[in-house]
């Protein structure tokens, strides 16, 4: 891997990660749409965005081949599932002013997927990753005890989006081919839904706010750029680095809900970030470590 394909893939792991740390802005213009219509329409024009992207490289023909093989449509199809539940429980979270909530989830993401790894594929775990599971777990436990929060939205994002991953490990399909799939698998009730919603007059689409359609039609680009760019990314950079880059977005979070959307935080959502944020530490270097002991030995 040269020099020069190190910045571009750092560049493009860079652009992806930020984008989505800044995602809470873009959809803060859309508070007075419901979520769920929100979700919808992201959906419908990322499928349109995806599948022009697609047939931009010629690669529209990848997706008969997968929608032809039963069990790849029906990995899809749940993976799909677990996807639109992880939108839709953000996009929550940034309606109802819970994007400090949004924040956690996205910091405790890789240790449930480590925690995953352990229950579902038999996995040992090693000492500095059960140190963060415990730390993490610490850090629910003092906002639930001492914030009397249950932290939902933050389990919710974890959960679905671990579960997502490994299943799409599962699957032997093309990141692109495979995100248009599974939009497409949302959009099509979706695009029953947001026809219905015109039809009775309560959407928000096509209205006389040209505003809030423009937003709609934005939330396409906004969902299928960043993903193009971490497919490029993920090409490039080893596994290590996206680790430690994936921080970029809950904490971009956090610093939104803290600083712009001054979301409630108290010592005890200090404590509970503090004691989440030393489980990060200790995953993260787990993780430099055994990227240590990989490197071959200097001669």
């Amino acid at each position: 891997m040269s020099e020069p394909h190190d910045r571009t893939g750092y560049s493009f792991a860079l652009a992806a990660y930020g984008l989505w740390g800044a995602l809470p802005l873009f959809w803060r213009l859309l508070r007075h749409v419901p979520a769920g219509e929100q979700l919808l329409h992201r959906v419908v024009w990322a499928v349109v965005v995806m599948s022009a992207l697609l047939l931009a490289r010629g690669r529209l023909g990848e997706l008969r081949p997968v929608l032809a093989d039963p069990r790849k449509r029906r990995g899809l199809a749940l993976s799909a599932a677990l996807l639109g539940i992880n939108w839709f429980t953000f996009l929550l979270a940034v309606e109802t002013d819970r994007v400090l909530h949004a924040s956690l989830g996205y910091y405790l993401n890789p240790i449930v997927s480590v925690v995953l790894g352990m229950v579902v594929l038999g996995e040992r775990l090693r000492r500095l990753q059960w140190a963060a599971v415990f730390a993490a777990a610490t850090g629910v436990i003092v906002l639930l005890w001492q914030a009397g929060e249950f932290p939902w939205i933050g389990l919710v994002l974890a959960s679905a989006f671990g579960l997502y991953g490994l299943l799409r490990k599962t699957i032997e399909v093309e990141p692109l081919p495979g995100s248009t799939i599974e939009a497409g698998m949302l959009a099509i009730p979706g695009v029953v839904v947001i026809a219905w919603l015109g039809f009775d007059g309560s959407g928000h689409f096509a209205g006389p706010d040209l505003r809030t359609t423009a937003l709609l039609l934005a939330a396409g680009p906004i969902t299928a750029v960043p993903l193009l760019w971490f497919t490029n990314a993920a090409r490039r950079l080893p596994l290590y680095a996206l680790g430690f880059m994936q921080y970029i977005t809950p904490t971009s979070h956090f610093l939104l809900a803290v600083l712009v959307f001054d979301e409630v935080f108290t010592g005890a959502h200090a404590l509970a970030f503090a004691a989440i944020w030393a489980g990060v530490a200790l995953f993260a270097l787990d993780l430099m470590l055994q990227r240590r002991r990989q490197l071959p030995a200097r001669p």
